[in-house]
């Protein structure tokens, strides 16, 4: 087994050199060893850590141990094509377990919150405004609907390649993300958008 890199695994992973499009990864030539595969995917994944989580530090913290398994298992991953596929899923298993240790929701409070009435129409911040309201209402869903709802629009899997990816049924994910969807709906955060 190759030693691991010095410093933190995730070590220039949040730098924009060596980014790679977001459209799939690269062919295992381009990533001859880890450090090289976290420099170019290190901010798509921490993208998708992110969205699993309620703050960047937790998601920065998830995507460290989802990396510290991949680099243990580096050398028994035969297809280095699937390496993102094999970190989504370090992720969702890494958080799924901090879920199921927790029990404990967070909530953001209201106080805290920017409020998004009284913004002109053609305020350039509008845009902002509504996506933050849309991840607020998305970080109340229900953890396991947030995952589906997370892999099937931020990460825009198929329901077969999210089924696959949380070891459940299509049908599972269509049940669970249309309950999420209608959820979104009904939130009063989100009224401006219907």
């Amino acid at each position: 087994m190759t030693p691991p890199p010095s410093g933190p695994v995730c070590a220039g992973a949040s730098t924009a050199a060596g980014r790679r499009p977001a459209s799939g990864p690269a062919p295992f030539a381009a990533y001859p060893s880890f450090t090289s595969y976290v420099r170019a995917r290190g901010p798509v994944l921490l993208r998708t850590a992110r969205s699993l989580t309620a703050n960047h530090s937790d998601a920065e913290d998830l995507l460290q141990t989802a990396l510290a398994k991949t680099f243990m298992a580096w050398e028994r991953i035969e297809d280095h094509r699937a390496l993102d596929g094999y970190v989504r899923r370090a992720l969702l298993n890494t958080r799924t377990s901090q879920w199921r240790k927790r029990k404990v929701d967070e909530y953001a409070c209201g106080d805290d919150l920017p409020e998004p009435a009284g913004l002109p129409e053609g305020d350039p911040a509008e845009r902002q405004v509504l996506h933050d309201a849309m991840w607020r209402a998305v970080m109340r869903l229900p953890d396991r609907q947030r995952a589906m709802v997370v892999l099937r629009y931020y990460e825009d899997l198929s329901e077969a390649q999210t089924a696959e990816v949380l070891g459940v049924s299509v049908g599972t994910v269509k049940s669970a993300v249309s309950r999420a969807l209608g959820k979104l709906r009904e939130d009063p955060e989100l009224a401006p958008v219907r």
